[in-house]
């Protein structure tokens, strides 16, 4: 089976220094038909403002990673980390017995695009922890995250792994599926086709019960995928 989830479908909340689109039920936007995707909770596409964020608040039992676009994220939290974090960088944070951390556009004249993704862990009371990591190939199918953290991947508390994989014009590609896992790609840009379905930038597409992924990409393009437990 495969679902093809439009961008311009997403819940949507523009607060003038915040405008997000997100994948599923998050904050004033609830549709009991879009509460997650296996263990992913939440898939938000946020634009911040010049010299705006998200205050300190708190959280718990979360693996919360962000993949910033363009800009960068200032972040401070509860363990002493203050970082930037630029584009091209994937951080997580394992929120766990509880954490509280702000986000920040700490440019005074460029905005602040990226993606912050909510995963379900597979324990609860985890220690809190950050991970930050820099993926400077640009043409390649990387590992992300994994919960072993292997071939230089972050670590994460979950049955999953993530790959990036940047994809040019014309080039075909394919994903093996295993036995009983759940797929969740979202196009971070450009035009493809997956399994004869045509999607584009803010897309995602889920897909259960097939064996392959197939790949056609129609212009330059950048999707993750998710492999997600049967949940």
């Amino acid at each position: 089976m495969i679902y093809l989830r439009k961008a311009d479908v997403r819940g949507h909340a523009n607060h003038g220094w915040l405008d997000s689109w997100h994948s599923f039920s998050f904050a004033d936007y609830y549709d009991p038909n879009f509460m997650g995707f296996s263990a992913l909770r939440v898939i938000n596409e946020d634009r911040v403002a010049s010299g705006q964020g998200f205050p300190t608040h708190p959280h718990k039992d979360m693996e919360i990673l962000s993949y910033v676009l363009e800009g960068s994220i200032e972040h401070q939290d509860s363990m002493g980390n203050k970082e930037r974090v630029p584009a091209g960088d994937f951080q997580i944070m394992s929120a766990g017995t509880g954490v509280r951390h702000s986000e920040y556009n700490p440019s005074d004249s460029e905005p602040l695009h990226f993606y912050q993704i909510w995963i379900i862990p597979d324990r609860k009371d985890i220690t809190p922890r950050y991970e930050q990591k820099t993926f400077t190939e640009k043409h390649a199918r990387q590992l992300v995250l994994s919960p072993d953290a292997r071939d230089g991947s972050l670590k994460v508390y979950q049955d999953m792994e993530l790959w990036r994989w940047t994809l040019d014009a014309k080039e075909k590609a394919e994903f093996n599926i295993k036995e009983g896992r759940r797929i969740w790609v979202q196009v971070v840009k450009g035009e493809v086709e997956i399994n004869g379905v045509q999607a584009s930038s803010s897309d995602g597409i889920a897909l259960w019960d097939e064996p392959t992924i197939n790949i056609t990409v129609h212009s330059d393009s950048e999707i993750l995928v998710f492999d997600l437990p049967e949940v």
